[in-house]
């Protein structure tokens, strides 16, 4: 065998369509429409940085209980299918608008020494219909493993699949998962053409003090 052998193992990720129907996806696309002629901000990473080489997007915290709802009623086989326990969590979202250029470069949610609450991946598709732009597709790495010593794996060795940002659709994955969120051209540059996501994580609640933590 040679020494340069990969072996590329797929991530596993849970897509859903149809999510939420008709009337309430055009109820929830309606709302963030209208979020979008508002006060949306420049997405961030790391928490409160701006860094328009690596994410380009704009981003507003939003209200979708119907949302979450629909998610709490799949969540038990999410979690069979990714072999992930999200007991004892709370979710984490916000809507995120991807409009002519804007792009979020390869990532992780949680990288075992940021975020590392997070415990599940979601995100949530809503655009107009025809989808009014091109491209925004999300793209999942797989996981490159050498399968002799002499090897060691490097960003070149690995593989992806792209998913469609269809409307009311949704896609869980593990948060460690590297993934990104291809260019978005959308010719006309109107808001209300723009690629909207609900993107969240179901997140492990903190710890609350014992009493000897308190005494001490």
């Amino acid at each position: 065998m040679s020494t340069n052998a990969v072996w590329l193992l797929p991530v596993t990720v849970c897509r859903i369509t149809d999510f939420l129907g008709k009337q309430a996806s055009a109820a929830l696309l309606e709302r963030a429409v209208a979020a979008a002629n508002g006060a949306m901000t420049p997405s961030t990473i790391d928490g409160d940085k701006v860094i328009p080489d690596v994410r380009r997007s704009r981003s507003c915290w939003f209200a979708a209980p119907e949302l979450l709802e629909a998610i709490n009623e799949v969540r038990e086989a999410v979690e069979h299918m990714l072999d992930v326990s999200c007991h004892d969590t709370e979710p984490s979202y916000c809507l995120n608008m991807h409009n002519d250029g804007d792009f979020y470069r390869a990532h992780q949610d949680n990288d075992g020494v940021a975020c590392t609450d997070r415990l599940l991946t979601f995100v949530y598709y809503l655009h107009g219909t025809p989808r009014p732009f091109q491209g925004g597709e999300l793209r999942v790495f797989d996981v490159p493993v050498p399968l002799t010593p002499e090897k060691t794996a490097t960003w070149g060795d690995r593989t992806w699949r792209d998913w469609e940002p269809e409307h009311d659709s949704i896609v869980f994955f593990r948060p460690t998962v590297w993934h990104e969120v291809r260019k978005v051209i959308c010719p006309s540059g109107r808001p209300e053409d723009s690629r909207f996501a609900v993107n969240g994580w179901l997140c492990r609640r903190p710890k609350l003090p014992s009493s000897r933590d308190a005494a001490s």
